[in-house]
């Protein structure tokens, strides 16, 4: 209730507030309430409805998710979470996230967030502290198809000049968008959000923006606002940002990038180079154990028909087990820099993936593999799209399915109920577009087969 009177008298012209519960897919669901309500939300909760677990990324229910009615359609009650309220610069609204909760106070058994709360308390009984930190990519697009209805990179805000082609790691690009920018890092800045570094991407209109390395719950909640954020802003100045993986068949590929690392209970990391400069056992453990679980959650990684078309050409988006060091064509990297603070980064994940399931699964790989003191092989060496994966992982979105369907590493890391409205979710998904036919078709064989 502090937190809640003190952004209202921080704030006095502030008149609303979005409540935002974060869905399977990662989207925000919720409602905008008024200033005089926040106190009421956290002290007493607000009601949302359950099926908003077991719907599909439209927000069309899935009945065979298992949530739909399953109850009457009755609500259960949200409660803010700490530490997330605060100001949207851009739209004069204020900002919270919250989680659901059984009658019993228990977590909702179907959201997301507590999956990977199960996982960090896993961790920490075996004497771990993960931390963590996500990279985003994602493309800024015009809002307005051309004649064929196809998108292209937006326009800069101080030149009014469109990309034509990547111009990677361009300076004066970054500069030509600074007005938007500007408005991201202000909004970032009273949403407690540390977004740091940006670079233009090897995409044309493709970005991407790093967060500060933190506890590895805070750098989830951190992708979920900075997504929200950074599309929310595009909008003010006559942009769309798409998180699609692979928006344009021709260019790279957005990736969601997960960096890494376990310390102890005191903080000191435990993935550190040992003192005579070798890699830490533990962390070769850690990789070997997600190398061997990797493919069973190639769905998490990869949950959309989209997902997979940024595998279809390689370019730094590594569809495989492998790991290397200071290598980007591997699927697990360990970054070059060598000493205490070394770490390794996920690199399968899509942008479109979410951000607290990815962070689940890998932990649950890392933690069973260091149980298990899982050998990694052997790191694989110059250009890994020439070698095959140790495991045999999916090779397409139904694949990624029925992979997800039959395992019981999933099953754990997900629990029973939420592991199969997802898969029911996905298939619903898969059957539905599975009966489209594109205008990829009609052009290709519509009038010549």
């Amino acid at each position: 209730m502090d937190e809640a009177r003190e952004f209202l008298a921080r704030y006095p012209d502030v008149q609303g507030i979005d409540v935002i519960l974060t869905d399977c897919h990662g989207i925000g669901r919720g409602k905008i309430i008024r200033r005089h309500e926040l106190e009421s939300l956290y002290g007493h909760g607000r009601p949302m409805p359950t099926a908003l677990f077991g719907q599909d990324v439209t927000g069309q229910d899935v009945e065979a998710s298992g949530l739909i009615l399953a109850d009457g359609g009755a609500d259960q009650r949200c409660w803010p979470l700490p530490g997330t309220l605060g100001l949207q610069p851009h739209v004069k609204r204020g900002q919270v996230l919250v989680s659901m909760f059984e009658a019993d106070g228990t977590p909702f058994h179907a959201e997301p967030r507590p999956v990977l709360v199960r996982q960090i308390e896993r961790a920490r009984q075996a004497g771990f502290t993960p931390m963590g930190a996500f990279e985003l990519e994602f493309y800024l697009v015009d809002p307005q198809p051309d004649a064929r209805g196809r998108h292209h990179a937006a326009r800069y805000p101080l030149t009014g000049r469109r990309p034509t082609g990547p111009n990677t790691l361009s300076v004066d690009e970054l500069d030509e968008l600074s007005p938007l920018f500007d408005a991201i890092y202000e909004g970032a800045a009273t949403l407690g959000l540390t977004l740091e570094s940006l670079i233009s991407e090897y995409g044309a209109g493709q970005f991407e923006m790093t967060i500060r390395y933190r506890n590895l719950l805070q750098a989830a909640d951190d992708l979920i606002i900075a997504k929200r954020l950074i599309r929310s802003c595009a909008r003010r100045f006559g942009m769309e940002v798409t998180f699609m993986p692979k928006p344009f068949g021709d260019q790279s590929g957005s990736g969601m990038h997960l960096h890494l690392s376990l310390a102890d209970l005191s903080g000191v990391n435990l993935f550190g180079d040992q003192p005579d400069g070798s890699l830490s056992p533990t962390m070769l453990h850690a990789i070997g154990g997600i190398r061997t679980t990797l493919a069973d959650t190639m769905l998490i990684l990869a949950p959309f028909l989209n997902s997979w078309r940024r595998f279809a050409s390689a370019v730094y988006s590594p569809a495989s087990d492998t790991w290397g060091v200071d290598n980007r064509t591997a699927a697990l990297r360990i970054p070059g820099t060598p000493g205490k603070t070394r770490h390794f980064e996920q690199r399968v994940a899509g942008i479109d993936a979410n951000p607290y399931f990815v962070a689940a699964v890998t932990l649950g790989g890392a933690l069973q593999g260091i149980r298990d003191r899982t050998d990694p092989g052997p790191p694989v060496e110059g250009n890994s799209y020439h070698h095959g994966s140790v495991n045999s992982l999916p090779g397409s979105w139904l694949d990624a399915i029925q992979r997800f369907d039959a395992s019981p590493f999933a099953k754990d890391i997900l629990g029973e109920g939420l592991h199969r409205a997802f898969v029911a979710i996905k298939r619903a998904e898969y059957e539905k577009l599975a009966l489209e036919v594109t205008a990829a078709e009609w052009d290709q064989y519509g009038f010549v087969v």
